[in-house]
């Protein structure tokens, strides 16, 4: 047949109208519909051409690069004083193909002076990251480079959160240049819930976080990576090895990211024989009693100052916490490959209690091991719970959590805090852009941790996602928004509820968890200590999986489109039920998933039918066949309620009373 026969016979076909409505899609949306599919299943999105630096496929490519910084940290905690002292070296290497003429740092502890950007844009009705009234910040009293052999004064320019190095000669394409920076700065006591001091009746418990000055992020998408520190966007670092010393008043036990390296210098014998008894048990062993806390014995002398000594490889930050308070317990957790480290929790004698802290190191244990099993293996020697007065914060190795949490709200936020060390601490994402790559990715985990924790001891179902829908819906901004754009009602939701349930869709409804855990697992293995991207993200899943899941980024996380999924009418081939029914289902909003069809007869079969996302590229109805034996009683969509439907009503098709 010619071309012009093909035409004709098409345009024939065309024409006949009610004769294929009854097998095929609608060209037009169904009545009432907001569903365009050429908005959904647009065909450049996602797009972009792949290079040497990030490929098609969403894998680092063959000329991939990221800078390294390297770190010696000297600080002394004055309790009297209330301030952290010390000096930083810094060892920047430039992997990047350009000459750097200039260096930014972060000075993020500037957020919490109370004439910082971070101030002046918290509401007055305050905030979760507020720090008003604070006279805080870093002094900078030095800063030298070293280039041909010798350090030198150079100039530098402290705008707000951003410290920019001027160099005398550029750091060229594979080149190293050190940093000295002599600082000190405040402790505030409420730091965005992110660090801070808390007293108990036994002494200060100091959380130390965001400490020192940090070396922002150079990368192939943006260059330097350069926004200020406002409190709801948390951090974007570069990897590197930490050496760091803590001076503290002699009756602290210190605890912090990476490898205690003196234990002799700063612990009793009783104590390193206890925790040589915790490295091989599976229970908790206790390091330092609620009894013994106030005991002058636990302490290897009497007066001055210790200095803690600690080592911190291939990791993107450290954090540290101590305290004369400190109840110190600690046991074994065992790691895939059959390594073992050490899991920790340190806390006030009030928050020793069975139904609280004393189970922490039971809950460090218990996520540790899934996520090592689940995704990747843990990357550092010792996971570290402490409490105070954090609400729930993560760093490499160490998490700070609330010391009044109990039950399933210690194990939730532990579990949670703990997640992070894979997303961002092994995964680097860009967190003050993206936090929905760490805290939506992490709110997932979650759930899949819970339920394997204890036998399920603290997994409850927390409704349906028909139930969740109008939350998830309720935002008018796209999960793709920057944290401090973002309403601060909304964050939560597109941060962490929205993005974490889209990937239960994933591996729920569209993919299956055999090919959503392949594709997640060979991220983590793709982009382990690296920096990704969105697209990294999405393109790897669709690779991994072999699924063209552009219609679901877009219209989930680019958008704010809402599903709503219904069944239309039923009719009877020929009228006879015995012979089988033609079905016609709706898409009413712009976002589409796949569909999941429930059906009941009158004689008692029930038969389910399953229909991919391409039913809906053509329009918003589609109408199938089913092989059925007697008349229908109800027709369901989504019969699971694995989608957030935002208005299951007209989920339900049920037949008229005879």
């Amino acid at each position: 047949m010619n071309k012009q026969s093909i035409w004709i016979g098409l345009l024939a076909m065309s024409l006949m109208g009610s004769g294929l409505e009854a097998v095929a899609q609608s060209t037009a949306p169904g009545s009432g519909s907001k569903y365009d599919p050429k908005e959904l299943f647009h065909p450049l999105f996602n797009m972009q051409p792949g290079n040497d630096y990030r490929t098609g496929s969403g894998a680092p490519g063959p000329r991939y690069w990221q800078n390294k910084a390297d770190y010696k940290i000297n600080v002394t905690l004055d309790e009297p004083q209330n301030t952290i002292k010390g000096e930083v070296e810094i060892t920047y290497r430039n992997n990047s193909p350009e000459s750097l003429p200039f260096l930014w740092l972060q000075l993020d502890q500037n957020a919490f002076a109370d004439t910082s950007r971070a101030t002046k844009t918290t509401p007055v009705t305050g905030g979760r990251f507020g720090n008003t009234d604070f006279k805080g910040g870093v002094a900078v009293t030095s800063v030298a480079v070293e280039q041909k052999g010798k350090f030198n004064a150079t100039p530098h320019i402290i705008t707000d959160t951003r410290m920019q190095v001027r160099l005398a000669e550029p750091v060229k394409a594979g080149e190293t240049v050190k940093l000295k920076i002599a600082y000190s700065f405040p402790i505030p006591e409420y730091g965005s819930d992110r660090m801070g001091k808390l007293t108990r009746k036994d002494g200060i418990i100091y959380e130390v976080a965001q400490w020192y000055p940090r070396m922002c992020v150079y990368d192939d998408i943006e260059g330097w990576n350069v926004l200020p520190y406002l409190g709801a966007g948390e951090f974007y670092l570069e990897y590197g090895d930490f050496e760091y010393a803590i001076t503290v008043p002699w009756d602290h036990i210190v605890v912090g990211s990476g490898e205690l390296l003196n234990p002799t210098e700063v612990l009793t014998a009783e104590q390193i024989k206890r925790l040589e008894q915790a490295r091989k048990s599976d229970k908790t062993v206790i390091i330092r009693s609620k009894d013994e806390v106030t005991n002058q014995n636990t302490r290897p002398k009497t007066s001055g100052t210790l200095t803690w000594r600690f080592r911190c490889i291939n990791t993107r930050d450290v954090a540290w916490a101590s305290s004369k308070a400190f109840v110190w317990d600690a046991a074994k957790i065992n790691l895939p490959s059959g390594k073992t480290i050490l899991g920790q929790s340190v806390y006030p004698a009030e928050s020793a209690t069975q139904d609280s802290w004393n189970r922490s190191t039971e809950y460090v244990k218990g996520c540790v091991e899934f996520y090592s099993k689940y995704l990747f293996e843990f990357s550092y020697p010792v996971a570290t719970n402490v409490a105070g007065i954090v609400g729930g914060m993560e760093y490499p190795g160490i998490i700070f959590c609330d010391h009044r949490d109990k039950k399933d709200a210690l194990w939730g936020v532990t579990d949670h805090e703990f997640g992070h060390n894979w997303f961002p601490m092994i995964i680097g994402n860009n967190e003050r852009k993206f936090p929905w790559m760490d805290e939506g990715f992490n709110t997932f985990i979650n759930v899949l941790s819970t339920a394997n924790f204890n036998n399920g001891e603290y997994y409850r179902e927390r409704g349906s996602m028909h139930d969740i829908a109008p939350a998830l819906f309720s935002p008018v901004e796209p999960i793709m928004t920057i944290p401090d754009v973002q309403q601060a009602r909304n964050l939560g939701i597109l941060a962490y509820y929205k993005p974490g349930m889209g990937l239960k869709m994933l591996r729920d409804v569209v993919l299956g968890p055999d090919r959503f855990d392949y594709a997640f697992r060979t991220y983590m293995q793709r982009w382990a200590f690296k920096h990704p991207t969105p697209y990294d993200f999405f393109r790897t899943i669709e690779d991994a999986a072999g699924e063209d899941l552009g219609w679901f980024w877009k219209g989930y996380y680019y958008e704010t489109w809402k599903l709503d999924q219904a069944v239309k009418d039923v009719r009877y081939v020929e009228g006879a039920a015995e012979k089988g029914a033609f079905i016609s289902i709706e898409n009413l909003e712009k976002m589409a998933m796949p569909v999941q069809i429930e059906i009941q007869e009158s004689n008692g079969k029930k038969q389910r039918l399953s229909l991919p996302v391409e039913v809906w590229q053509r329009g918003g109805t589609w109408t199938f066949k089913a092989n059925t034996t007697s008349a229908i009683r109800t027709v369901t969509i989504d019969p699971d309620e694995k989608l957030p439907d935002i208005n299951p009503k007209n989920n339900v098709w049920k037949a008229e009373a005879q």
